[in-house]
């Protein structure tokens, strides 16, 4: 399976897909930290997928999106943005009512 079936296939079977660099337990970058921190803080669930485990997967999550930059979320299949947006969302209030309409269910929404 190439990396762009990988990619297209995570963002198919789950609402929540966040492509990063390491592993929600485990970020290998400050930017894929900040984004776990803030959807394990809201409950999100979701999936991280660790771009650094293939050079074919961190390249192809770029192509995919037409983004330059890791980490990136997807939610119900839409590209929405990576850490600045992702943070700029969630201080606005914008990232919970984003996730609560696409039908995630969030088990806090400070």
């Amino acid at each position: 399976m190439s990396a762009r079936d990988q990619i297209a296939s995570a963002i198919a079977e789950n609402d929540v897909v966040l492509f990063m660099k390491g592993t929600p337990q485990f970020p290998q970058c400050g930017f894929s930290g900040q984004v776990v921190q803030i959807l394990d803080y809201l409950g999100a669930p979701y999936k991280g997928v660790n771009v650094l485990a293939s050079d074919e997967m961190r390249q192809g999550i770029k192509e995919f999106s037409n983004w330059p930059t890791i980490p990136q979320l997807y939610v119900k299949g839409e590209f929405v943005g990576g850490c600045d947006i992702i943070r700029e969302m969630f201080q606005a209030g914008e990232l919970q009512s984003h996730l609560k309409e696409a039908g995630v269910e969030l088990k806090q929404t400070a």
